[in-house]
């Protein structure tokens, strides 16, 4: 019931703006009763920043279920592709995750200041790209910068793909896989192995 809130505040945010966002309208949009509201949030303010808190915690879920290998490359390529996927399948969440969506009344802590998503997404990342440090398929720049840098690639095209500026099929085999490709390229790896790490999980150019 919890999940269902959230999704169906993150819904109703991405699609009208914070002025749809009532106790009444969540609700109904959650099939249920407002007194499930006041039950799992108190109030409106907390079931916003759940929102956020949920979202980012299903993404974490979404990293901790690709299986790691020996190539630290292949596993980031991987963790891409399990991001890219989250952004799709819950593309309102997503929007309000990274406000997109406005949240008008409501206020969140800059992210910069709670560290919001740190944790579930560029810890995870940056674990890979240590690995990649380690064993010098990357051999330049530190792994927390690194995963800033993916992010910024990653997201960008996130946002690219869910607004229509880019086709899925064909965005990612001539934006997304030469981009990530370049960037563990410019990072120190061998154009072969980068090339082969990127494609055996997002296909080929």
């Amino acid at each position: 019931m919890r999940r269902r809130l959230v999704e169906a505040a993150a819904e109703l945010v991405a699609e009208g703006g914070a002025a749809t966002l009532t106790v009444r309208k969540v609700a109904a949009a959650a099939g249920t009763s407002t007194m499930a509201v006041y039950t799992h949030f108190g109030a409106m303010e907390p079931l916003v920043a759940a929102v956020v808190e949920e979202g980012f915690a299903m993404l974490e879920r979404a990293f901790l279920a690709v299986d790691l290998t020996d190539d630290p490359m292949r596993d980031v390529a991987a963790l891409t592709a399990a991001y890219l996927e989250f952004a799709s399948d819950h593309a309102a969440l997503y929007s309000v995750m990274f406000g997109t969506a406005p949240l008008g009344r409501f206020t969140l802590p800059l992210p910069s200041t709670d560290q919001r998503g740190r944790r579930q997404t560029l810890d995870r990342v940056a674990a890979s790209l240590e690995r990649g440090l380690a064993l010098a398929r990357l051999r330049d720049g530190r792994a927390v910068d690194l995963s800033f840098q993916w992010w910024s690639l990653v997201h960008g095209y996130a946002l690219l793909e869910a607004t229509g500026f880019v086709v899925a099929g064909p965005g990612r085999s001539r934006v997304l896989v030469p981009g990530l490709t370049a960037f563990f390229i410019g990072h120190g790896d061998e154009p072969e192995r980068a090339r082969a790490s990127v494609e055996a999980v997002l296909g080929a150019r």
